[in-house]
């Protein structure tokens, strides 16, 4: 983790690439107290994997108004 100044800050957000060069991260002090924390942009979660999490869901067999009349049944 690379830590900064606010004035350090101020300045490298001119060049954001050279900031982020070598951290991942980056906490921003004033007077030695951390204020900020600058993270990397994370990637977005690609359609494939919702669609793999979803074919690995089991599919309910029985309909659910059987379900429910059934509950209904055992109960009144």
């Amino acid at each position: 983790m690379k830590e900064l100044t606010i004035r350090e800050a101020r300045e490298g957000l001119s060049h954001p690439e050279q900031m982020f060069a070598d951290a991942d991260e980056i906490l921003v002090v004033r007077r030695g107290q951390p204020v900020a924390r600058i993270l990397p942009v994370t990637p977005k979660r690609r359609l494939s994997a919702l669609k793999a999490f979803l074919e690995g869901q089991t599919l309910q067999t029985v309909p659910s108004e059987a379900l429910l009349a059934a509950e209904r049944e055992e109960r009144g």
